[in-house]
């Protein structure tokens, strides 16, 4: 394959945009009519023992960590090109950030890719659990919180000697090549929660299965669009390969927390000359506007704000949590939700562990207090 010249990848930078922003507004029409809400799923399961909308996320979860695994065994990708690839395990930071940002979203009514849907639709409350999830986002990433972060929490951990994906555990245990065990590891988990979603027969509706297949496609389509169409072997002026586009300079999926506070950061410092455009920040423009999209031709956008002033007060604390906690557990809902534990990643299942212990904890607060 020829080197790629420097118009060139402008060219391939621009479809890489393009086909994101494609991507991410079809992400945000199906949690619009989809009603997908892991905050919801949870609160569905604690206040009424329904587990359909669990299951919805359940679904999504199997289809991503199938197309993850599958390519990873194809060797179209490799894991550890991607964000959740270090040996060492801050276990801290992973559940502590996962247990504020579950805080949050119950305080702030949805989880970051739930409140942009929500702003989408016209809810004005969610335009301010964004904005002070953004202040909080980039102080945790830049600010005074950093250096708290960097100094006392990110390095409480473990180093992991087989390295922090199940599939490299399975393989340093069985034998297997590492593609295979990747591939195994991938099937196996992703079979186990297939056989749970599908024992609920009243689960078994198009809505359910299109909402819950089609957002795991669509973070699989992601995992492709940055880790096989926007891999660059070698880039025409460093001669390094690179992933287009990504803020990490790694493969990339869906998440929404950092994003949305890259585009604060852009907001009061562009001039800087320092900033770009990356895959995250059109993703949440992407996921705004189907949303949008979805609730004009729907019939319900509407505008709604605050009734009270204790509701503000609770979506401010609520938008600063998952901010704060959405950068210390490296990702939200999806971020290490479903895109995280595509990987099997075993970060991203503590980080999740502390996003539903901490969603558990304030939905049993709210309640008492409510009671």
């Amino acid at each position: 394959m020829p080197p790629i010249t420097a118009d060139e990848l402008q060219t391939l930078t621009v479809q890489i945009w393009a086909l994101g922003f494609a991507l991410s507004l079809a992400t945000g029409v199906l949690i619009h009519r989809g009603h997908f809400c892991t905050m919801g799923a949870i609160s569905d399961w604690v206040l009424m023992r329904k587990a359909t909308r669990l299951r919805q996320w359940a679904l999504a979860l199997a289809v991503a960590m199938m197309g993850f695994g599958v390519m990873a065994w194809a060797g179209w990708i490799e894991p550890a090109n991607t964000i959740y690839a270090s040996k060492h395990l801050s276990w801290l930071s992973g559940l502590l950030g996962g247990a504020l940002f579950g805080v949050g979203m119950v305080l702030a009514s949805g989880c970051s890719s739930k409140s942009l849907v929500r702003l989408g639709a016209g809810n004005l409350k969610s335009l301010v659990v964004l904005l002070a999830m953004a202040v909080a986002a980039l102080a945790t990433m830049k600010g005074l919180t950093a250096v708290w972060r960097v100094n006392f929490i990110d390095p409480i951990g473990v180093n992991l000697p087989h390295g922090p994906f199940v599939g490299q555990w399975l393989s340093a245990v069985t034998g297997l090549s590492l593609p295979d065990a990747l591939g195994l590891s991938a099937v196996l988990v992703a079979a186990m929660l297939l056989v749970w979603v599908m024992q609920e027969r009243g689960f078994h509706t198009l809505f359910n299965w299109v909402t819950g297949a089609g957002l795991g496609a669509l973070v699989v389509a992601f995992w492709w669009l940055t880790g096989v169409f926007g891999f660059v072997p070698e880039h025409p002026l460093t001669l390094e390969p690179v992933f287009l586009t990504t803020h990490s300079g790694r493969m990339e999926a869906l998440s929404f927390t950092a994003p949305v506070g890259y585009w604060l950061d852009a907001l009061l410092y562009y001039s800087d000359g320092s900033k770009r455009l990356t895959l995250g920040m059109v993703t949440v423009a992407g996921v705004l506007a189907g949303a949008c999209i979805s609730a004009r031709l729907e019939g319900s956008f509407r505008w709604e704000s605050f009734a009270h002033r204790e509701d503000l007060v609770l979506h401010l604390i609520g938008g600063s949590l998952m901010g704060a906690g959405g950068v210390l557990a490296m990702g939200c809902t999806f971020g290490q939700g479903l895109t995280g534990l595509s990987t099997l990643s075993l970060g991203s299942f503590l980080s999740v562990m502390g996003i539903f212990g901490g969603a558990y904890a304030a939905l049993q607060w709210q309640m008492r207090h409510h009671g």
